[in-house]
């Protein structure tokens, strides 16, 4: 996520994204540009009510606004408030803090990774020109702090002409679908060593002879 989009720190706020349906909604304003509860509602799995509950929510915290009207003006539109959002971690913050902020990214994780699980199981239905230009790539990189910073910003900056949004403001290439990419670099992790049986060890499983 961009630098320069706002900075989440209300653990309200988090927790309120990263309920499922609204992740969803949030995800599908993003696909779509605008769109009213009853629309929302037939793709995330929840009723036009709760719907319009969810979508009231997302507007208090921020993360979703007014659409311009229809013609027929007879429901509210809705979609994303532009520039979107960012999580980041600061060491001293409070513990309600990162708490949510660890909430909030294992959720959206998690539906990213059931939508790249699901691209993979539906990749033999598609046509051969799309199937053949997906590409899911690991990579295990040697780098600096700054040259991992500078990595992200340029593929930032890559992707950024290429986002729904824009395009749809630009005008859309014959042909275009959504695509949803899925970005993560970070400092690899330690690794935890399994650890030895201790002598009581067994008697906490009830292995005791």
């Amino acid at each position: 996520m961009s630098e320069s989009r706002p900075v989440l720190s209300d653990p309200k706020a988090m927790r309120a994204l990263a309920h499922p349906a609204r992740l969803a909604m949030i995800n599908r304003l993003s696909a779509v540009g605008s769109a009213t509860a009853t629309e929302l509602a037939e793709v995330t799995g929840v009723t036009p009510s709760a719907a319009s509950y969810h979508l009231r929510m997302l507007a208090k915290y921020g993360f979703v606004e007014d659409a311009p009207g229809r013609a027929d003006g007879r429901e509210r539109v809705w979609q994303n408030v532009e520039g979107g959002f960012s999580v980041g971690y600061e060491p001293d913050e409070p513990m309600e803090v990162r708490a949510a902020k660890e909430f909030l990214v294992d959720a959206i994780w998690r539906d990213a990774d059931e939508m790249a699980r699901r691209a993979i199981e539906q990749a033999d239905r598609l046509p051969a020109e799309w199937r053949d230009a997906a590409t899911m790539t690991h990579a295990t990189l040697l780098v600096t702090a700054e040259e991992m910073r500078v990595l992200g910003e340029r593929m930032n900056e890559l992707l950024q002409p290429y986002g729904a949004n824009v395009r749809r403001q630009e005008g859309v290439p014959e042909g275009a679908r959504i695509v949803q990419s899925q970005v993560r670099i970070f400092l690899r992790p330690e690794m935890r060593t399994p650890g030895l049986p201790t002598e009581d060890h067994g008697a906490a499983d009830g292995l005791t002879d």
